[in-house]
């Protein structure tokens, strides 16, 4: 354990500053300034001998917590990082991304606020990049088998990097010019700056995976290539089928899917020209729901000086506290207040979009909003609430339908579940032997913690299937869920 007095003497939970507001909108590094070490290491103090260590439920990964965190108190860096690369092969990603249920089932956080585990993970991993301890660790042998992973988000980087380290040779199949999927190309440099994605790659690559960039599975490569070429295929291409806007005009110049919106602000973030580009500058912009992805929608918005910016939700307003349904250590709906959604802009709940409204050029001019209460079990309009509101621009952030179909996923005719989603067994096997699935394209739209602890499991069953036994660990079934789910 920690500091056995941590909790008692630092009652108060201390994360490090955002950069003022003003002043981060005009570029798009990450918002957080740095911690001092001596608050940090204070804060990891506070983690506490709980004798049941609920932050491990909380996590899909089973992130070893107590022992990090007590490494991190006493400042023995060498061995807080080996402590967490044990169950986690990017902990720089989820330090920043992940939006942390391990602290909502914190012990602690029963009556006090809970330990910043999230924010002692990203300042471990970080420290040992700094201080070059995160180095290649290749296979001793070479196995003679080869594996296919298609996709290079979070999910497909787990399953290469373990199945690399025991020694088959795989090779990473990435559409776009660059490996890293959403991580690239989804997630806005002021949560995640890019060379923190690099610098993994590099590691990868050092290690012998092999990423062929610029491939399009299923077009440029069939599946019947695949399974000709390689020994295993893995399909990691994430749920990417966008949640549509059933109502009048939703098909109207200026209604755009976020992620056609942010993927180009990224790469001209990162220096690109993107031809056309789909702009927020002067205009009064609406971005229909209140996930993270419509958060980076926001902040995106701001900085690139947007006159007004208006989310949209059709739930009502969480409260500030935990709701009786939502008892700990499960993971609680609550108000939670966003960089993005600090910058500025309004925020507005059980609101439902009628109509959207276009102008005489067939561009969107406008939104037709209800008010919408909840009854048994549905939502029912307030009479006498409908409004219009100014928008020139409509952002689509509802969530995602499950992988697309055409291409690789009907060429290697697998299964899909009642969701539309990729069925598997509990080896993450799809109904095609050799062809496995893992994260976002099985799972359905979740978070990138699911999808690490999805690779990693992937992993075991793809080195089973093909050595006849595996030594590598095996976090989660594809049906298991933490208890903050």
């Amino acid at each position: 354990m920690a500091d056995p007095r941590g909790f008692l003497k630092h009652r108060e939970r201390e994360l490090p500053a955002r950069r003022p507001v003003p002043v981060r909108i005009q570029d798009w590094r990450e918002v957080y300034q740095a911690q001092p070490v001596d608050e940090l290491r204070q804060q990891a103090g506070r983690c506490m001998d709980c004798g049941i260590p609920f932050c491990h439920s909380g996590c899909p990964l089973g992130n070893l917590i107590p022992e990090w965190n007590n490494f991190a108190w006493q400042g023995r860096w060498p061995e807080a990082i080996e402590r967490l690369h044990a169950t986690n092969n990017f902990p720089e990603f989820t330090g920043r991304l992940c939006p942390a249920p391990c602290e909502t089932a914190c012990v602690l956080g029963i009556n006090q606020p809970a330990v910043t585990i999230k924010q002692v993970e990203v300042t471990t991993i970080d420290r040992a990049f700094d201080d070059g301890r995160v180095v290649p660790v290749p296979p001793e042998r070479l196995s003679g088998r080869t594996v296919a992973v298609i996709g290079s988000g979070p999910a497909g980087l787990a399953v290469a990097q373990q199945l690399t380290r025991v020694g088959h040779t795989v090779a990473v199949f990435e559409r776009a010019d660059k490996p890293g999927g959403l991580l690239r190309y989804g997630i806005p440099e002021f949560k995640m700056e890019k060379h923190v994605l690099d610098r993994r790659l590099a590691q990868m690559r050092a290690e012998g995976t092999r990423f062929r960039n610029g491939v399009d599975v299923g077009g440029d490569v069939t599946g019947a290539q695949l399974r000709r070429r390689y020994d295993a295929v893995v399909l990691a291409v994430g749920s990417t089928l966008p949640r549509g806007l059933p109502v009048p005009g939703a098909d109207l110049e200026g209604v755009v899917q976020a992620m056609t919106y942010l993927p180009q602000a990224n790469r001209v973030a990162l220096g690109q020209e993107v031809p056309d580009q789909i702009l927020a500058t002067g205009k009064d912009v609406v971005v229909i729901g209140g996930g993270d992805t419509g958060a980076d929608c926001i902040g995106t918005a701001h900085r690139q000086g947007a006159r007004s910016v208006t989310s949209l939700e059709i739930m009502p307003r969480p409260g500030e506290d935990r709701a009786d349904a939502h008892p700990w250590p499960t993971y609680p709906m609550l108000f939670r207040v966003a960089s993005a959604h600090e910058e500025g802009g309004e925020r507005v709940y059980a609101a439902s979009t009628k109509e959207i409204i276009g102008d005489d050029k067939g561009r969107v001019g406008g939104l037709r909003l209800v008010e919408v209460r909840m009854e048994d079990g549905r939502f029912v309009e307030v009479e006498g609430s409908e409004r219009v509101i100014p928008a020139q621009l409509v952002l689509l952030a509802m969530g995602f339908l499950g992988p697309e179909r055409a291409g690789i996923v009907e060429q290697l005719a697998v299964e899909l579940d009642d969701r539309g989603n990729i069925r598997r067994d509990d080896s993450y096997m799809t109904s095609v032997p050799g062809v496995f699935v893992a994260g976002d394209a099985g799972r359905g739209q979740s978070l990138i913690v699911w999808a690490i602890a999805e690779g990693r499991s992937a992993a075991h069953g793809v080195d089973a299937w093909l050595t006849g036994g595996s030594t590598l660990p095996r976090p989660i079934a594809p049906t298991e869920r933490p208890l903050t789910v």
